[in-house]
């Protein structure tokens, strides 16, 4: 049995590129076999400096930590990209913050393609129709919205079946860039596969800054979209 392990373990803690990591990988911290939407993927650019690859598309040999701020911080702390890469790695200073601006980068881009494809409606009078039918799987309230908008809002939520998500992290000009739409406060996401990839992303982002709660609530969490995800608001160098 442990001779298995050790195998398993070689086999995939280094990755031979973006193509052939299978639907499991090693974290190099925790020791953990996990699905790779439960981890963050990093290479070695150029210049020998680890690079966070959060689409799990850069070319060259990975590794995996786990996605949490702490994982990454412990990897940072035992030197263990350079285990896992078996060389020196350079980590640059700002490698956490990098890491956490890219996965909300990430959401980002997910929202822009749910826009593109018809998924988005904006604006308080749209929103609160689209919840009033009940259609939304998450509304978005941008940052600074006014918590009597945000409670007319909820209020017009159907209080039978799925509540949608609500995402309350990304400023005004965030919604703005994504959605190609000028002073964006409020908009709802109707059912699609770009929505749920968002959605998807929105969850990651917030395991990564507030911790792995989700992974301990097993995989009706991983599935199932949270109900409210504005923590997501802590500073990135927190």
């Amino acid at each position: 049995m442990i001779g298995q392990s050790t195998a398993i373990d070689r086999d995939i803690e280094l990755d031979a590129g973006p193509h052939a990591r299978g639907r499991e990988r090693l974290c190099v911290v925790t020791r953990a076999v996990r699905p790779v939407g439960d981890l963050i993927r990093f290479v070695i650019g150029p210049d020998g400096a680890a690079v966070p690859d959060v689409k799990s598309k850069l070319p060259g040999r990975g590794v995996w930590v786990t996605a949490t701020k702490q994982a990454v911080g412990e990897a940072i702390r035992r030197n263990a990209f350079a285990r896992g890469f078996k060389r020196e790695v350079r980590l640059p200073a700002d490698l956490m913050m990098r890491t956490d601006r890219l996965l909300e980068n990430a959401v980002l881009d997910a929202l822009a393609v749910a826009g593109k494809a018809g998924l988005a409606l904006t604006g308080f009078t749209k929103t609160e129709a689209a919840l009033e039918h009940g259609r939304p799987i998450a509304v978005l309230h941008a940052a600074e919205a006014s918590a009597e908008g945000v409670r007319k809002l909820d209020s017009a939520s159907p209080r039978s079946g799925g509540a949608p998500a609500v995402i309350g992290f990304l400023t005004s000009a965030q919604l703005d860039l994504a959605l190609g739409r000028p002073n964006v406060v409020h908009a709802a996401l109707l059912a699609g596969p770009a929505s749920e990839t968002f959605l998807a992303r929105c969850r990651r982002l917030e395991r990564f800054r507030t911790g792995d709660q989700h992974q301990q609530a097993g995989e009706a969490a991983r599935t199932a979209p949270a109900k409210n995800m504005n923590t997501c608001r802590m500073d990135a160098n927190d």
